[in-house]
């Protein structure tokens, strides 16, 4: 299928590693030039000749701090001026989410950790939406995908959650805002999902629990088991870069303001 996508320009903030990496290669793959956002220079350079060298596509590597407006402001402009302009976004900077002085209970809890995360997280990515919506109305054309996360729809986590609940609702309501100047807005939400990171982080429990690796994630994707999904193994990041594409391309014009999991049907409850 054709997504028609060539020649498009995308701005993937996150893409240092992980998901957000595998998305920028996947839309490289489709034809797009991408400038991949970290705010650590050596791993963005490093994933920007990864992606260029593998596609053949225009691949730019740009560090500044999503919780910093000035540093957005400029960054976003500057990508556009690289690239030739800007039709999509990709919002997947996330600070890491398993500090108790984030997630709780309520009474570890540090305000200005809590504070940091919904920074980086929700308002970062309202201000690289604020800073890229000018070029995309001047293209009349335009894509925004925000990255959130399942655990928005579990109960347990008190940062991560509301945070990825915060992406919905800015999903919906710039939806509405900015339908009628040709630009999309939707939401995706990964579940357990295999990076670079999932080898180190396997070994680490399955040492603790006296178990191979391979063991462990057999055990935590058996048919039935808690916190595991339907298709009874771990999501690789490429497959999240594939829904992403799709939500970028030509052919999703009638998919906006909505949310999409990618944790291959994880949990048992039911969403209409």
């Amino acid at each position: 299928m054709d997504l028609g996508l060539d020649g498009r320009k995308a701005l993937v903030a996150g893409a240092g590693r992980g998901i957000g990496k595998a998305i920028a290669l996947e839309l490289a793959r489709e034809g797009v030039d991408v400038a991949l956002v970290s705010r650590t220079r050596e791993e963005v350079e490093a994933a920007a000749r990864e992606v260029a060298a593998e596609t053949g596509r225009r691949a730019e590597p740009l560090v500044f701090d999503v919780t910093s407006r000035e540093q957005v402001d400029a960054g976003v402009a500057e990508a556009a001026d690289r690239l030739g302009g800007l039709h999509i976004l990709v919002n997947s900077a996330a600070l890491p989410g398993g500090s108790p002085a984030a997630i709780g209970p309520i009474d570890t809890v540090v305000d200005e950790v809590l504070l940091l995360d919904f920074n980086t997280k929700y308002v970062g990515a309202l201000r690289c939406a604020r800073a890229a919506i000018p070029f995309m109305k001047e293209a009349g054309w335009g894509r925004i995908i925000n990255i959130s996360g399942g655990n928005a729809r579990m109960a347990g986590n008190l940062s991560g959650g509301a945070r990825n609940v915060s992406l919905v609702h800015m999903t919906k309501t710039l939806s509405n805002q900015l339908g009628r100047y040709g630009i999309t807005v939707n939401c995706i939400h990964p579940g357990m999902t295999r990076t670079e990171r999932t080898p180190g982080m396997l070994a680490q429990r399955a040492a603790a629990e006296g178990l191979a690796p391979g063991e462990l994630e057999r055990q935590d994707f058996a048919p039935g088991a808690p916190g595991g999904n339907a298709i009874c193994r771990m999501v690789d990041a490429s497959e999240v870069g594939f829904l992403t594409a799709y939500l970028a391309s030509e052919k999703a014009w009638a998919v906006t303001g909505e949310v999409i999991a990618a944790g291959g049907g994880s949990g048992t409850a039911v969403y209409y």
